[in-house]
């Protein structure tokens, strides 16, 4: 069990490595998931022409790896000012092509984030406009995951949306797209008064296909430590989660690839010691 446990924990490179050395990378470490961000330099998914999609197919296929795009939380889902939403709507339309062209198995999104008296717009806008990718996903044969996000000190003008169980599951009861599935950031239910414990009773453990890890305080402010370095309960969620039935795949999100790659046998040895 431990060895398809460790099997199933993936690396969040992000914009850490140009997308073909970072499956080198994972090829080379025995990592068989790994989650990229496509925004910048090389990496931008305006770069991707049907010859280089071809090598990274290629490499995936030849080292077993599975391929995950995350897109960016900093592109405003819930924007509804002219022309720029229209912008959002093709970055996440191109994230699902470039998942498409790639090969990528899940393309994480966001629902976006609001000035704390537009709330009820931000979220409307933002749901019709997931409402619009997930049905784009389907006929594309891709699958888009919406994470849930962290909260902001109280005192912040900008708030994150979808970073309480409450407002998760607006959208993902008013989503029933079999391409639109949810990754749950348990650092990030680590944050709110709900806690984990809040998270894993209400949400609907089927549609989840992802879970990202990170240590962080109870209650605290938004950080992706290692684990050790805060009071996450990873032993607890992780018999919590396989006891429910949970066999989709982990993804650690924390401080260096080192780092995320030692965690790997950490938690392991967490779910063996259990």
């Amino acid at each position: 069990m431990t060895a398809s446990f460790r099997d199933r924990i993936g690396i969040d490179v992000g914009r850490k490595l140009r997308l073909e050395d970072a499956i080198a990378w994972a090829a080379a470490n025995g990592v068989g998931i790994v989650d990229v961000q496509l925004d910048t330099g090389e990496n931008a998914f305006t770069r991707f022409d049907a010859s280089r999609a071809r090598g990274v197919r290629a490499a995936c296929d030849r080292h077993g790896i599975r391929l995950g795009l995350h897109t960016l939380s900093a592109v405003n889902v819930a924007e509804y000012a002219p022309m720029v939403g229209e912008a959002v709507d093709a970055y996440l339309q191109a994230y699902v092509d470039t998942a498409v062209l790639l090969g990528a198995g899940w393309v994480v999104v966001h629902a976006g984030f609001h000035f704390t008296d537009d709330i009820p717009m931000r979220m409307q806008t933002g749901l019709a406009r997931l409402q619009r990718l997930a049905a784009y996903a389907e006929a594309k044969g891709a699958t888009v995951l919406l994470e849930n996000l962290n909260k902001e000190p109280p005192e912040a003008e900008v708030h994150y949306l979808a970073h309480t169980i409450e407002e998760w599951r607006y959208y993902y009861d008013r989503i029933a797209s079999p391409a639109f599935a949810l990754s749950f950031t348990a650092n990030h239910a680590h944050l709110v008064p709900e806690g984990v414990d809040g998270f894993l009773a209400a949400m609907p453990l089927d549609r989840v296909r992802e879970v990202r890890l990170a240590d962080c305080f109870r209650n605290g402010i938004e950080q992706h430590l290692p684990p050790g370095r805060g009071d996450f309960d990873f032993p607890g969620l992780f018999q919590a989660l396989e006891a429910r039935g949970y066999r989709g795949h982990y993804t650690n999100a924390f401080g260096s690839l080192d780092d995320m790659l030692a965690a790997r046998d950490l938690f392991a040895g967490m779910v063996r010691a259990a």
